[in-house]
């Protein structure tokens, strides 16, 4: 099928190559047209700049309107001006859930710098900053980059975000107005013209059948109210019926639009594929059958503004004195059934062969709604193979965007955001709940197995893995496993939180994060965040089905990781409370490893007397339990905290104790250090200290 080039050119993009990060960006659309007035408006507004922090760009539009592909295609266009690199992140789960700024600025801390130490989650109190936000913002100082935050619900996740550097540029994406930020003029997006709608039509459907029927591609515009979403959905469905007249998919979708209108008749019953609903059998036939049939809707103007400019708001005083305190977190924008764009996904759904219905339904359950051939497989239960040409065939339908291929050149696609809460909403109607269980259940196992594929190759003397991976799964060569685990580990993540929230598959869950913890260290690139992240999970999982030692290791390694990170007291809070675990089963190892750890952060936070006290209680429990090694070092620590407090004489004398433990157990290293330690504390002495 021949399609012409982009009918519009806003300026020459540049090539992934030359800017770092530019390869973040979604891919968009290979065809692009219209959007020249806002195009000028952005450049205008990217040439601003306000006074203390950088220029935020603020692209507004309902759903489909096609704002990501929009701000990504301006992106491309002045990404040699930010030469520093591009970061992306969405701030919004297709479900509607809001992404913390936190959480998010980790994310663009990895991409500016994969070597940086991304600080670990923090507790926000008395207004301060979340650690990530801070150290994002310190990170950008004196940094020329391009910042493009998609799907954003409030302004309480983008300020915190904004660094303090006029050479950086924001730009961020929203289904509605976004008060709370100075200085900003919203570029709202509502339909496209007349001439840009023709055009995409023509490019999208190929061959003359727009062009032959010019009248008709004005009415199937119009029907769609020239929103691009719409109107890619219904190029593919023309796409995918030849004989389909122009202007009887106008009819069909004024038709579908009318039944979603009418009280008692939810489009989703109306798409289900090849059955017969509540909405009567007039609406699962081929549009080509009943010409004229329905009522039909009256479509929005294009020209309608799709969200009211935000209002002026009064600033206060904050973190910056350019933001006005975050509001309340608005609600998800939702897409209403008598929207074009439904319209056109119902009728292009109702046409999906059962397979390819099946599929979509199901990628609403892979991690952030992002699936290859791979995971799909895993989804639906059939070979590699089959799952990667049914992605393909939803992609050709414009039922799926097309995501940056993994780094082994796999196909990625992801379910639009504006089409995920019909389609569980179909999942839920059409999939028994044993069947959505099982397709969860299979997709964590055949991560499990991945990962476990993964540590195989990059650690060959830990032994294969238990179960290979057929010749279209596996994983080639050491390489091809770091690179895979560092550039699904998002995903990853995502799968294992998703499981563990849901509660219900733990066990899935729990190997998955067992797999990942031996697996990322073995990559030489695994954050403390990300070990952080997944000890979270353990210990959640640990809470809830009653299991209280595992909870009591999962929080000692936060504290063992707070503590590194020089968090003393979120270090000694869990610490603490693995203790309280510890104590509930009489683990007296676990209890003493607690126990010495809340004194190390009483020690690190200066306070010597609590130190010594703790110090003294692991002591007693590890002389209870034989441990002479570890009673020689806590010996030592004892002596330190006396030292601290000037009490040298219970100093010298718990010196004297290790010494005594280590020449007993004949650790000669061990006895140079306490001896070299009490040889310093008496000549100190005796030179008056």
């Amino acid at each position: 099928m021949a399609r012409k080039t982009a009918t519009m050119d806003p300026g020459p993009d540049v090539p992934a190559s030359a800017v770092p990060g530019l390869d973040r960006l979604p891919a968009g659309p290979a065809l692009f047209a219209g959007r020249r007035a806002e195009l000028a408006a952005l450049r205008a507004g990217a040439t601003r700049r306000v006074n203390g922090r950088c220029p935020v760009l603020v692209l507004a539009g309902r759903p489909g309107s096609g704002r990501t592909a929009l701000a990504a295609r301006f992106a491309r266009t002045v990404a040699a001006d930010y030469p520093d690199g591009v970061l992306f992140a969405r701030l919004s789960a297709p479900d509607g859930g809001r992404v913390p700024p936190g959480r998010a600025a980790r994310l663009l801390l990895e991409q500016l710098d994969p070597q940086a130490a991304v600080p670990l989650p923090g507790v926000v109190e008395d207004g301060r900053d979340e650690p990530g936000c801070v150290a994002l913002r310190e990170a950008l100082a004196g940094l020329k980059v391009l910042l493009v935050l998609d799907d954003v619900r409030d302004a309480g996740q983008v300020w915190p975000l904004l660094a303090d550097e006029p050479g950086c540029l924001v730009i961020a994406t929203t289904p509605g107005p976004l008060t709370g930020i100075e200085d900003i003029d919203p570029v709202i997006l509502g339909g496209l013209d007349r001439q840009a709608s023709g055009e995409l039509l023509a490019d999208l459907v190929g061959g003359t059948r727009i062009s032959c029927d010019p009248v008709g591609g004005a009415d199937l515009a119009e029907a769609c109210a020239a929103r691009p979403a719409a109107l890619r959905l219904m190029a593919g469905l023309l796409r995918s019926d030849p004989k389909l007249a122009v202007t009887e998919a106008a009819r069909e979708l004024n038709r579908v639009v009318g039944e979603q209108s009418e009280p008692g008749k939810p489009g989703e019953e109306s798409a289900k594929p090849g059955k017969p609903g509540k909405a009567g059998e007039a609406g699962r036939r081929n549009p080509r059958e009943k010409k004229g049939e329905g009522k039909a809707a009256e479509p929005a103007s294009a020209a309608e503004p799709a969200v009211p400019e935000p209002a002026a708001t009064e600033l206060t005083s904050s973190p910056a004195s350019w933001v006005k305190p975050g509001p309340e977190p608005a609600e998800p924008v939702p897409v209403p059934d008598n929207d074009p764009l439904l319209g056109a996904f119902t009728l292009l759904y109702r046409g999906l062969p059962a397979a390819q219905a099946r599929m979509l339904r199901t990628l609403t359950l892979a991690p952030a709604q992002t699936a290859d051939p791979r995971t799909a497989s895993a989804l639906v239960g059939c070979p590699a193979p089959e799952a990667a040409a049914t992605l393909a065939a939803l992609a050709e339908r414009e039922l799926l965007g097309e995501e940056a291929p993994a780094v082994d050149g796999t196909p990625r696609y992801r379910v639009p955001g504006r089409l995920y809460p019909r389609l569980v909403r179909l999942r839920e109607q059409e999939d028994r709940p044993a069947e959505t269980e099982l397709a969860r259940a299979r997709l964590l196992e055949r991560l499990v197995r991945l990962t476990e594929s993964a540590r195989a190759l990059l650690d060959p003397a830990d032994g294969p893995a238990r179960e290979p991976l057929s010749a279209a799964l596996r994983l080639g060569s050491a390489g091809h496993a770091r690179d895979w685990l560092l550039g699904e580990r998002e995903l990853l993540f995502g799968a294992v939180a998703d499981a563990i929230g849901q509660g219900d598959l733990d066990g899935s869950a729990g190997r998955l994060v067992t797999a990942l913890l031996r697996a990322l260290p073995l990559t030489g690139a695994a954050a403390p965040a990300d070990l952080y992240r997944l000890h979270e999970l353990v210990l959640t999982v640990a809470e809830r089905n009653g299991r209280p030692r595992r909870a009591s290791a999962a929080l000692l390694n936060l504290g063992d990781l707070q503590a590194a990170a020089g968090s003393w007291e979120q270090a000694a809070a869990h610490y603490r409370a693995a203790l309280e675990h510890a104590r509930t089963v009489g683990d007296e190892p676990l209890c003493a490893r607690a126990l010495e750890g809340a004194a190390g952060c009483h020690r690190a936070l200066g306070d010597a007397v609590r130190a010594a006290d703790w110090y003294g209680r692991a002591l007693g429990l590890r002389q209870s339990l034989g441990d002479h090694a570890a009673e020689a070092r806590l010996l030592a620590r004892v002596a330190e905290a006396h030292t601290a407090q000037r009490r040298f004489e219970e100093a010298d004398r718990e010196y004297r104790a290790a010494l005594a433990v280590l020449r007993r157990i004949g650790d000669e290293r061990g006895r140079e250090a306490v001896g070299a330690a009490l040889a310093d504390l008496r000549e100190r002495v005796e030179g008056g200290w």
